[in-house]
């Protein structure tokens, strides 16, 4: 049986591939979270702004400057990123997730 493409299993190495350690925890990148849900990374920031009794306080936060520039300089968000603004960071941690 062939599934469709909107329920096509994503392979778990274009989700490590995502995962970057930021402040000592294990995030995605809003931009890259978004992507696996089909939306764009506002409307995902803004879902969790709305749902935030729905999140642990500390699942998502906005990179420092600093930070992306970090990343920028490793080419991990490429100039051809959906936005110039500082993408925000999920938490990937199952306690984050969980509660």
């Amino acid at each position: 049986m062939v599934l469709p493409s909107e329920y096509a299993v994503i392979p778990a190495e274009r989700i490590e591939a995502a995962i970057f350690l930021i402040r000592g925890h294990k995030v995605m990148l809003s931009h890259h979270l978004a992507e696996l849900y089909g939306v764009e990374p506002r409307v995902l920031v803004q879902a969790v702004k709305r749902n935030t009794q729905r999140f642990p306080p500390d699942f998502m936060f906005q990179l420092s400057k600093d930070e992306f520039a970090i990343l920028k300089s490793q080419i991990v968000i490429s100039r051809s990123s959906p936005s110039s603004s500082r993408p925000s960071a999920a938490s990937c941690s199952p306690n984050a997730a969980s509660q």
